[in-house]
């Protein structure tokens, strides 16, 4: 893989979060976010549909085929979301990973919501 195949590669795995806070504006029918964090959380981008990374594989039938899956996680050096795409994008979805996570979302004060449960001091990635 050259380095020129690596970017263009990147480009079409990945979008920030105000590409993406683009895309809900523009049609919000045609995406799904979707927040693989596992463990508690305080808050998730407004909209987003749970499912920990580690149930992926046993619900990915609750999302549909015909919308962008959009992942995300907690941040940047998260995994998460990128372990999540692979059994995704195998079974045939069309998936990008948010930039960032929710800090990169909540930096950039976009919509959020409440969850149940307290954040965790890190990332159990």
């Amino acid at each position: 893989m050259t380095t020129l195949d690596y970017f263009k590669a990147k480009t079409e795995a990945y979008i920030s979060p105000r590409g993406l806070m683009a895309m809900i504006d523009a049609d919000p029918d045609s995406v799904v976010v979707v927040d693989v964090r596992n463990g508690p959380k305080s808050t998730k981008v407004k909209g987003a549909v749970e499912l920990p990374e580690a149930e992926v594989i046993g619900r990915m039938h609750e999302l549909p085929k015909n919308k962008l899956v959009v992942l995300y996680c907690w941040e940047t050096w998260c995994s998460l979301a990128t372990k999540a795409a692979i059994p995704l994008l195998e079974a045939g979805f069309r998936v990008k990973e948010m930039y960032g996570g929710i800090v990169a979302w909540e930096t950039l004060r976009l919509p959020t919501e409440p969850t149940n449960g307290a954040r965790p001091v890190s990332c159990a990635c």
